[in-house]
């Protein structure tokens, strides 16, 4: 009886450290509220919506979804005007140069907004006649 005891109690001891383990992760999702999440639309021709206004020095998750076929966005890294040199005023997480926007798969495009600025961005994916004028523009604001 006596080992049976030990046996439960050691059970006891094990399970709470681990369920207390278990509840530590909440640090993760803390992570997370601190990232300014935008959902935007892509459709011929067009991005939705735009401008999209962000603060200088946040972390930003752009969540685009095509509404009618296959799209990308090409964002550029420094701002409008600038002679693009020393670090980029967009930090991504990502080093792709397009995100491709499925109809049924959106892209996710992860940056640190650094430097105040107004940042050009199009369509990368040629999705018809007026591609060229799928354009749109971030700015980050001081």
């Amino acid at each position: 009886m006596r080992n049976a005891t030990r046996i439960f109690a050691l059970f006891l001891a094990v399970g709470f450290s681990v369920a207390g383990g278990l509840a530590n992760p909440a640090k993760a999702p803390q992570a997370d509220q601190n990232v300014k999440v935008i959902e935007m639309t892509a459709k011929k021709y067009e991005f939705s919506p735009s401008p999209v206004h962000v603060k200088a020095g946040t972390k930003v998750q752009l969540k685009i979804s095509s509404l009618d076929r296959k799209h990308g966005i090409k964002i550029e890294a420094y701002p409008d005007g600038s002679d693009k040199k020393g670090d980029p005023g967009l930090v991504f997480t990502s080093k792709e140069e397009c995100f491709v926007i499925d109809k049924d798969a959106p892209a996710v495009v992860e940056f640190v907004a650094k430097t105040p600025g107004t940042y050009s961005f199009k369509c990368c994916v040629h999705c018809g006649l007026g591609h060229g004028g799928m354009k749109g523009q971030l700015i980050v604001e001081p």
